[in-house]
């Protein structure tokens, strides 16, 4: 074969497989809506969620009971009512927002994933579809336009205005690339572990925006109620751990009796982890790392507080 046509396959070929791997334009995927979860006691919830997060609370909109707590005026905490108690996993559903559903739906169709026949529309607007990940985990994709409260009861009791990142349990993380990264659009964000030889948690950015997915991949075959409780979190962002740490003791918090002190995690952030009354974590975060991270460096912006009241 002549040089010259080697070097078109050369350079042929690799784009090639990439058009093969993601067809057509994806819309912008912009940050974190909303994670919704199973809870057995509302009025124990609302007490964390309101007294102590202090983020407004609006009725779910939902055929099941339940109830929002919002951060801001995109993005909240949903809790429902489960179908039974004491839920070994009470996760339902991650939502991220998105520009347009509609052609992100059309999007994940023409990239192998199986999608529903069209979104649903609301009767105050908001868009919305939803799909499993491969590892079944129910995803959201809504567009909406700011249709939750447009400003808190008391700013000044609200602990945290910005969701920067959830995390959920992933077993096959190169399934979980394919559709986050491959498809979506996600890129590494940063990745490690308790120590720099083995990677228990990989941060995935969204693409459009600060705010990220985490995997979790160090939990056993069979994990206790308690071990998917931590697993499965979501994490409000703030400025100081040390501020933070004194309003919660204003509201009667202390390490011994509902969580333990705040640490430097490995990713060099400060953070202090509070459980809601069925287990679910709170990781409440420093926006800024305070030192290098252990094993590798962040590769994306920094988030910071929500503009979105």
């Amino acid at each position: 074969m002549p040089r010259s046509l080697i070097l078109l396959f050369a350079f042929v070929l690799p784009c090639a497989a990439y058009c093969q791997q993601v067809k057509g334009t994806r819309p912008a995927i912009t940050g974190i809506s909303h994670m919704t979860l199973y809870a057995d006691d509302l009025a124990k919830s609302q007490q964390f969620y309101h007294s102590i997060l202090g983020w407004e609370q609006v009725p779910a909109e939902s055929t099941q009971s339940g109830v929002r707590f919002y951060a801001n005026h995109l993005q909240y905490i949903e809790l429902l009512s489960p179908p039974s108690k004491n839920l070994v996993n009470r996760l339902y559903n991650i939502g991220f927002s998105t520009s347009d559903a509609e052609s992100l739906r059309r999007f994940l169709a023409a990239n192998g994933v199986t999608i529903p026949d069209a979104i649903t529309v609301k009767p105050d607007g908001i868009r919305f579809f939803q799909v499993d990940d491969p590892e079944g985990n129910r995803i959201q994709f809504i567009q909406e336009d700011g249709h939750g409260p447009k400003a808190p009861l008391d700013a000044s009791t609200q602990l945290s205005s910005h969701i920067i990142h959830v995390g959920f349990v992933i077993r096959d993380r190169a399934k979980a690339d394919h559709f986050y990264q491959d498809i979506l659009g996600f890129h590494l964000y940063w990745q490690g572990g308790m120590n720099a030889s083995h990677i228990d948690w990989v941060m995935m950015q969204v693409p459009n925006g600060t705010d990220w997915l985490e995997y979790m991949l160090y939990l056993p075959a069979a994990p206790s109620r308690e071990q998917l409780g931590s697993a499965n979190h979501f994490a409000p962002g703030v400025v100081s751990i040390a501020e933070l740490e004194k309003q919660l003791r204003l509201k009667g918090w202390a390490p011994s009796a509902q969580g333990p002190s705040p640490l430097l995690g490995v990713d060099g952030k400060w953070q202090l982890s509070l459980r809601d009354p069925d287990g679910t974590r709170a990781e409440i975060m420093e926006f800024q790392p305070a030192k290098e991270p252990c094993c590798t460096p962040y590769s994306g912006p920094q988030p910071g507080p929500s503009t979105n009241w």
